[in-house]
């Protein structure tokens, strides 16, 4: 057997390979849209990471305002106190007279001026004497007349008896001329001292008729009545259902605040320091006030010293008898030259963050980074911190969540806080 015989054999027989399929519907363009669909995931996953970024620090943030521009009313709180809202002009009004009410005028919440009718007593009985003075006036009045014809006829006899040559009336019949001119010049006299006292008289019931209408003693406000028609009323408490009063009448421009301070503290009150008032009713509405005096007396038993705080603003939403939180401010400080004006700023207190050195620093958030700062504390106002030196106004510091940060951490500004 020749060699190539033999190679023939030893040759293994292979599968002819399968005859290629051709690919239909367009192959490179599926091919295209696979890498577009990846392409467009890693996108949005670029995306959802740069706007979540969980390895970010999330924080609120606030803007320096400018301390300068409207400022605070006074610097920083030396002292706070509770009191009550009172009224230095508030009346409880009354009749001068005992009487039965025959009308009252007025109701609660109205507002009535100085010398406006609030209420009448039933005037009968006042109207009936006053007729009567009237009528005994007129009677003395007449008197006089009557008087005066007797003195004037007296007068002329004596005159006539004093003319006679002498000789021709006796001694006797002169005086007693005399004592009857005499007699009629006194009637005369006594006529018109009762005339007169008459006329007193008329004034008087005239006044005691006027006492049945009640006037308001000053412009307020009603803010109790205490009478009805057919009640007697009196100026001093009787027996039985006697009122004492028919209304109550607040003058609201008179209120101010009573605080009760320790004695302790009463050396940093004055008069005349500013303070900021906060009502219970309105917790978030700041009053601007200003010290009274300091009554000069303290309390025993509480250690307190009362101090009268006036209100410089005039509001019907302030009512007698409210609750009241009072901030003596140390005196406002004077504005910065204009070189360094635009250092001093506000920001929320809660901005700055003490460090164990005893620094005060904020972080100023700028480009989505954390930029530690450190400043110069002034007082601590109504307004917030403020700061003199290093922060200019308008910049944006941290403000929840300052306390998580260090200098350089990427943040991320919570919804509603600045950018």
């Amino acid at each position: 057997m020749s060699r190539e015989s033999l190679a023939d054999q030893l040759k293994i027989e292979r599968d002819p390979p399968a005859p290629r399929r051709r690919r239909r519907g367009g192959g490179p363009w599926l091919t295209i849209l696979g890498v577009g669909v990846i392409v467009a995931l890693l996108v949005a996953a670029l995306v959802w990471f740069l706007i979540a970024r969980p390895d970010l620090i999330t924080v609120e943030t606030a803007e320096a305002k400018p301390a300068w521009s409207g400022g605070a009313a006074g610097g920083g709180a030396l002292l706070d106190a509770s009191g009550f809202v009172v009224a230095r002009r508030e009346a409880t009004v009354s009749a001068k007279i005992a009487g039965k009410v025959s009308a009252v005028l007025i109701e609660e919440g109205q507002h009535v001026t100085q010398g406006q009718v609030i209420a009448r007593l039933d005037d009968s009985n006042a109207r009936a004497a006053l007729d009567q003075a009237v009528a005994e006036a007129a009677s003395a009045r007449a008197s006089i007349g009557v008087a005066q014809a007797s003195f004037d006829g007296a007068a002329a006899t004596y005159q006539r008896s004093r003319s006679v040559p002498r000789g021709y009336l006796s001694e006797q019949a002169i005086q007693n001329d005399r004592t009857a001119y005499d007699q009629a010049r006194e009637n005369l006299e006594l006529a018109q001292r009762q005339a007169a006292a008459a006329e007193a008289t008329v004034e008087v019931y005239r006044r005691g008729e006027e006492d049945t209408v009640v006037r308001a003693p000053f412009s307020g406000v009603v803010t109790a009545t205490a009478a009805q028609p057919g009640e007697i009323v009196a100026p001093v408490a009787g027996g039985g259902f006697t009122r004492t009063g028919i209304c109550t009448i607040v003058d609201m421009d008179s209120l101010e605040v009573d605080v009760d301070v320790a004695e302790s503290f009463i050396s940093r009150v004055a008069p005349g320091m500013p303070a900021s008032v906060k009502l219970d009713a309105y917790p978030d509405w700041q009053i601007p006030a200003q010290v009274i005096t300091v009554i000069p007396t303290a309390d025993r038993s509480k250690a307190t010293v009362t101090v009268r705080v006036g209100l410089r603003l005039k509001d019907p939403r302030i009512v007698p008898e409210m609750g009241a939180h009072v901030a003596f401010l140390s005196p406002a400080p004077r504005a910065p030259s204009a070189a360094n004006a635009t250092r001093a700023v506000f920001v929320p207190a809660d901005a700055v963050q003490t460090e164990d050195s005893g620094q005060a620093v904020v972080f100023v958030i700028d480009s989505g980074r954390a930029e530690r700062r450190a400043v110069r504390l002034g007082d601590k106002t109504a307004e917030g911190q403020m700061i003199v030196g290093g922060l200019s106004p308008r910049e944006t510091v941290a403000v929840e969540g300052a306390d998580k940060l260090k200098d350089g951490d990427g943040v991320k500004v919570a919804k509603g806080g600045a950018s």
